[in-house]
């Protein structure tokens, strides 16, 4: 952490914008996407604490879903409609109020119809969590009704 008792966020991570539906409840969250290298990251805060003082567990897996399911949508060109079919994690450290956690995309493998995401989530200590997870990559766009909240691609997430 630094002197102000928080992580700074690191260069070329951007806010993620509001009316991305339950991942609002993670605000502020960050993504940064490069090349075919994708992170989400965020400073754990109050919202994101368990009554102990560290990043709940939830909020870990939360940041892990988001982060494999980028790393499925980058690999494959496109940027969402992946539901996830599994999730799984091992708890490894904890992280503190204040502290950088990012979750960072190791490996991609897609198939016809399902892709597959590993990576962890770390912080300046080390490795946090580990995760896994498994997306359906659907053949068609109707997965989103019209207008729904989530339809087409937020601004600030557009090139």
């Amino acid at each position: 952490m630094n002197g102000k008792g928080a992580d700074a966020v690191p260069e070329g991570f951007i806010v993620l914008p509001l009316g991305l539906g339950f991942t609002d409840a993670m605000s502020p969250i960050y993504r940064r996407v490069e090349g075919e290298s994708a992170s989400i990251g965020m400073v754990v805060g109050p919202q994101h604490s368990n009554t102990m003082g560290i990043c709940h567990g939830g909020a870990l897996m939360t940041l892990a879903d988001i982060a494999a399911a980028t790393g499925v949508n980058v690999a494959q060109g496109s940027r969402g409609g992946t539901p996830t079919i599994n999730l799984s994690l091992d708890f490894i450290s904890a992280a503190r109020m204040g502290q950088w956690i990012q979750a960072d995309i190791h490996l991609v493998t897609l198939k016809r119809r399902f892709g597959f995401s590993s990576g962890a989530i770390v912080n300046s200590a080390g490795v946090v969590a580990r995760f896994n997870g498994t997306f359906y990559l659907p053949d068609h766009k109707g997965m989103v009704k019209p207008e729904a909240l989530g339809d087409g691609m937020p601004p600030g997430l557009q090139d």
